[in-house]
């Protein structure tokens, strides 16, 4: 169940940031408040990993999308996104999906240009931001709830 609701919730912000290239506040500092308070209140993170797991976890996705923010590679919510993330599972997790989005940003480099020829006009409208060649800074989340999704399906 919340496993689901992860997927659930990185789907909403790879849509939103698919679409309109930002990811609401609520949607980011929400889940990352309410994974601190499932923390700081259970004594362990969303996954069932402790509570010191979870902390090691936001650590780890902070270690990894702050130099990305400082580059410009990277957005704000992106960093918020990942460390709720960490907060709510651990680093196996932060880790898997971290590797996860980077090899799904790279494939879709290396095929965006043939498939998206071929995607219907209405689709391209509503991913418009992850155009191949529109921009040097593509859509982050959506690679990410990639991530995720290959994720569990090794870890579990």
């Amino acid at each position: 169940m919340q496993s689901f609701v992860l997927v659930a919730w990185l789907s909403l912000c790879a849509v939103q940031d698919a679409r309109q290239r930002q990811i609401a506040n609520g949607l980011t500092l929400g889940v990352g408040a309410l994974a601190l308070a499932w923390l700081l209140w259970s004594g362990t993170t969303w996954l069932g990993a402790t509570a010191e797991q979870g902390g090691w976890a936001a650590l780890l996705a902070l270690a990894f999308t702050l130099p990305g923010y400082a580059m410009r590679r990277l957005g704000a919510a992106d960093v918020k996104l990942m460390t709720a993330l960490g907060l709510a599972t651990d680093g196996r997790h932060v880790l898997g999906v971290f590797i996860g989005a980077g090899l799904a940003s790279a494939c879709w480099l290396l095929l965006a240009p043939r498939v998206w020829l071929h995607m219907g006009q209405g689709l391209r409208n509503h991913v418009r931001y992850l155009e191949p060649g529109m921009s040097r800074k593509l859509p982050y989340a959506p690679f990410l709830l990639v991530g995720l999704m290959l994720t569990f399906a090794l870890l579990r």
